[in-house]
């Protein structure tokens, strides 16, 4: 590729600190975390519990581990935790759910990410002769639907179901503010009435590093020890939340644009004969049909577009804030060039 810029649409993960970003985490003031003596971190945590109306919120490196340290607090061995089908928790938390928690999934259709409540209800267990239900868990947005929004109406009911069966309703809210501003509300309300919800700061809002578990404040000392045991105790965390706590203030205002983006290159990528679902197209990610996608994938590497193959006939194309202006423009052009070398 030479000197040319490369395109880096495979992930909003892939984003770099800003310059106030850096400086603030240069000037952070820090302490023990561990202990809870690093005063950044608790800042962080307290302005996260604040803005998604919870009493209580744990800094932790990934999301991955956010949400197993929820399904930890919730679950015993071998209780079956209901996800909508192709949930992140399953798909690309490696097996977690298996060896940390011993918890079984139990998938329930989602259509363009969104369960049918009913669908929900009918997949609680509670007989001596099967694995018993012990959790229930949404994804809003939701990754592998194609960054789709669930509707407010539709948690509701899913957690009103949870609270007549009195079990806990968790939300992987990774991308929890893309969701609010489909929805135009403010994330608290998208995560209100769940008993916990991981929200992601490394990918949309553009830290560096870290999510954080909401959580009410009785479930907090279970939180930490399990983050403890899974290596979470980071220590003078403060140096990487100085950077959460730019992204959480700031990063929710460069969401529309991100989204503009992704809806201005699927228009774009269908215009070049690709087949892509428009409706699944709500926030910053676009997946498209193509034989051969890991081949397609390479080729467009070689041209200076990054882009991730999920599977045989899918790829995805995932907008985010360190993209220039022009980058739906410019990958336009390299894919229609990509697409021309194929027909050869």
């Amino acid at each position: 590729m030479g000197s040319m810029k490369t395109l880096d649409f495979r992930s909003d993960t892939v984003t770099r600190p800003s310059p106030a970003m850096r400086r603030a985490m240069a000037a952070a003031e820090v302490g023990d975390d561990v202990y809870k003596e690093d005063p950044t971190v608790n800042k962080l945590e307290a302005l996260a519990a604040e803005m998604l109306g919870f009493e209580s919120a744990v800094y932790m490196p990934s999301g991955t581990m956010t949400n197993q340290v929820a399904l930890l607090v919730h679950t015993q061995r071998g209780q079956e935790v209901i996800l909508t089908q192709g949930a992140h928790i399953y798909e690309y938390e490696p097996g977690s759910m298996a060896t940390l928690s011993g918890a079984v999934p139990r998938f329930v259709p989602a259509p363009y990410g969104v369960p049918e409540p009913q669908e929900i209800r009918r997949a609680i267990h509670a007989s001596p002769f099967q694995s018993p239900t012990g959790l229930i868990a949404l994804e809003n947005t939701h990754n592998t639907a194609g960054g789709t929004v669930v509707p407010l109406t539709v948690q509701q009911e899913v957690i009103e179901i949870g609270r007549e069966a009195g079990l806990p309703v968790h939300l992987d809210g990774a991308r929890i503010f893309n969701a609010a501003l489909v929805l135009g509300v403010e994330a608290r309300r998208v995560a209100a009435g769940f008993d916990t919800v991981s929200l992601c700061l490394s990918k949309g809002l553009g830290a560096p590093v870290g999510s954080l578990l909401l959580l009410p404040a009785e479930l907090e000392p279970l939180a930490r020890r399990y983050r403890k045991m899974l290596g979470g105790g980071m220590r003078q965390a403060g140096i990487l939340a100085a950077a959460g706590l730019i992204a959480l203030q700031e990063g929710p205002r460069a969401l529309a644009r991100d989204h503009a983006m992704a809806r201005e290159l699927a228009e774009g990528l269908m215009r070049l004969g690709m087949q892509i679902d428009m409706r699944s197209v709500q926030t910053n990610m676009v997946f498209a049909k193509v034989a051969d996608a890991p081949s397609y994938a390479a080729r467009l590497k070689e041209l200076g577009v990054l882009i991730n193959a999920l599977g045989p006939e899918r790829v995805r194309f995932v907008t985010h804030r360190d993209l220039p202006d022009e980058a739906v423009s410019s990958a336009l052009e390299l894919v229609e060039k990509a697409l021309a070398q194929r027909s050869r």
